[in-house]
């Protein structure tokens, strides 16, 4: 069987240049990694950045600092911030791959994170999508696959006091699958956006993410649709270093959009309380 092509996108808004520099150095390592081994094949680079014209020279210029060897990589820019999901969608119609990574800009993968979730997706072909397993900048883990979130757990873990949300660990916990997340491939409801590795035809067939969603929740909304047709895996070989944070602590826009999104998502797919 001929090793799959691979594609990936990363989407920028103001992106500190060091960021960007790691988390594509890595991309370019575990693609050489996988391509060694004869788990990919060719591979395609997608940096979309939603900067302002003027804030982007930084990211275009670490875009050509790019290693030929991992593969080609182009810079999509100047469409102004259109949001986190339209971003990933522009580059939908020139994906001729069959395996594609969303991917943040704030990720660093192991070196055989996409070694790992190639050789899942060629073994078990009923998996659309895969989730890795993910630890924070001090290697503590975080748990960012889901279950099906309800309001009051979505406020406890977003704006509750620390105290309170002590007090409701168990049901923040339960939301957050640490009882089913372990060292075995598992199934999984939600996958987190920060790090997506899908089957490219069936991200193109759903239409890739709702561009209705400006920030926040195109992720969950994708996981469920890609759910009717496919699985959604957990797989603990595939590791990441997430150094993302909460909605709350981003200020009162991203709140905003926060709360914006969790409206259309509960409106689309049902309210929980």
């Amino acid at each position: 069987m001929a090793a799959p092509a691979f594609s990936a996108t990363l989407v920028t808004f103001r992106t500190p240049a060091p960021m960007l520099r790691k988390a594509l150095e890595s991309l370019a390592r575990a693609i050489e990694g996988a391509r060694a081994a004869g788990a990919l094949s060719e591979a395609h680079v997608h940096v979309v950045d939603n900067s302002p014209a003027h804030a982007g020279a930084e990211i275009a210029s670490v875009v050509r600092t790019w290693p030929g060897e991992a593969g080609a990589i182009a810079l999509h820019a100047g469409h102004g911030n259109v949001g986190y999901g339209r971003a990933n969608n522009l580059v939908l119609p020139l994906l001729r791959s069959e395996i594609h990574l969303v991917m943040n800009p704030d990720i660093e993968l192991s070196p055989d994170a996409l070694l790992e979730a190639s050789r899942a997706l060629q073994a078990q072909p009923e998996i659309g999508l895969i989730a890795p397993s993910v630890v924070g900048a001090d290697g503590e883990r975080q748990y960012l696959c889901r279950r099906y979130p309800s309001l009051r757990v979505l406020f406890l873990r977003g704006f509750a006091p620390g105290a309170l949300r002590e007090r409701h660990r168990r049901l923040i916990d339960e939301y957050e699958m640490r009882d089913a997340l372990g060292n075995a491939q598992a199934e999984v409801p939600l996958a987190s956006g920060c790090f997506m590795v899908v089957r490219t035809a069936l991200l193109a067939r759903l239409g890739g993410f709702d561009p209705r969603y400006f920030m926040y929740f195109e992720d969950y909304d994708l996981s469920l649709r890609i759910g009717r047709e496919a699985r959604v895996a957990y797989l603990p070989s595939a590791q990441v270093v997430h150094l993302g944070g909460d909605a709350a602590r981003k200020g009162v826009r991203h709140v905003a959009w926060f709360l914006a999104s969790a409206w259309r998502f509960f409106s689309r797919h049902g309210w929980k309380l």
